[in-house]
């Protein structure tokens, strides 16, 4: 397997989706504490590395070996098992080894700043494998954007919060005096804050399970797009962005998130919504993929950066 391969087989470039919740999270718990624990950020982020492309390879792995990736459908380059003959054994080997680094990293993690953090890693783990493996695959189910869009999106979003939170932070009763009393910080805050970004990962979901429909339905493979088909799939993307940007619009108003949010989104979400008008003019199948993955996924960064934007901004400026 070459280094190339490799990249494919964890799908390197689809790590700006937990790339965008780490920062999103770290900038949330920056603005309610004023300050960062930035080696424990560090090692979290390695960690959620890891377990995102472990998930991503026993995807492939696991793709591969139920027949769900078909050389006769699947147009994608990067799915190298299908198409170039990489070695399944190794593809399911460096998904092991992923996922026991990122088990190192969260004991490390626990050992400095609570136990409370293995009750959110241990079942991210778990997750990452039973979505692809095992034998009643999440994928395989109408749950997959729901699952998805729940641990990328709001367990991944407290666990950095909690990380950045109890960090030793200076300063009367925030996360720092809950880390040295070994307790875990407060997420109710914090749980309303992922919900949009929830929303907007299952729409990522939603896009490619549509695209992938006539090959999901020949794997037996029940999504939701499956079930709906083509159109309720596409239908299914606009209700969760349309979702996700609402939302964002009614937290900020609510100060859950800053107040410029409920200015920002709105104004992003006019090409947002020409994007996936673009998509739907495309259709939904193999051949639309690549585009219809990059349109969503414009999309979602519009709406990162518009909300890490005034995040990063509330914290610069705030009196």
């Amino acid at each position: 397997m070459t280094f190339r391969q490799f990249l494919a087989v964890v799908e390197l470039r689809t790590k700006l989706v937990s790339l965008s919740t780490f920062t999103l999270a770290a900038l949330y718990a920056r603005r309610g504490t004023g300050g960062w624990d930035l080696p424990s950020l560090a090692v979290c982020y390695a960690a959620v590395l890891c377990v995102d492309m472990g998930t991503t390879a026993f995807n492939s792995y696991f793709d591969w070996w139920r027949g769900t990736d078909e050389s006769t459908l699947n147009r994608e380059s990067d799915k190298v098992l299908v198409h170039e003959g990489v070695s399944a054994l190794a593809t399911l080997l460096i998904a092991l080894a992923l996922f026991a680094a990122a088990g190192i990293l969260g004991l490390l993690l626990a050992a400095r700043l609570g136990w409370w953090i293995l009750a959110l890693g241990v079942p991210s783990l778990a997750a990452g494998f039973l979505y692809s493996g095992g034998p009643f695959p999440i994928s395989r189910t109408p749950f997959g954007e729901l699952f998805a869009g729940g641990f990328l999106g709001s367990v991944l979003f407290l666990v950095v919060y909690g990380v950045a939170t109890t960090g030793g932070f200076t300063g009367g009763a925030s996360a720092g005096s809950a880390a040295a009393r070994g307790g875990a910080p407060d997420f109710s805050g914090a749980l309303l804050a992922s919900l949009p970004g929830s929303l907007m990962i299952a729409a990522i979901l939603a896009v490619n399970n549509a695209c992938d429909i006539e090959g999901d339905r020949r794997s037996g493979r029940k999504t939701l797009a499956v079930l709906l088909g083509a159109k309720g799939g596409e239908a299914v993307a606009w209700i969760l962005v349309s979702a996700g940007f609402a939302l964002s619009v009614a937290l900020g108003l609510l100060g859950t998130l800053p107040v410029s949010v409920a200015v920002a989104v709105p104004i992003v979400a006019v090409p947002a919504t020409a994007e996936l008008r673009a998509m739907g003019r495309r259709g939904y199948s193999h051949s639309t993929k690549g585009p219809n993955m990059g349109g969503i996924l414009r999309v979602f960064l519009l709406w990162s950066a518009a909300t890490g934007i005034c995040l990063a901004a509330d914290i610069l400026f705030r009196p």
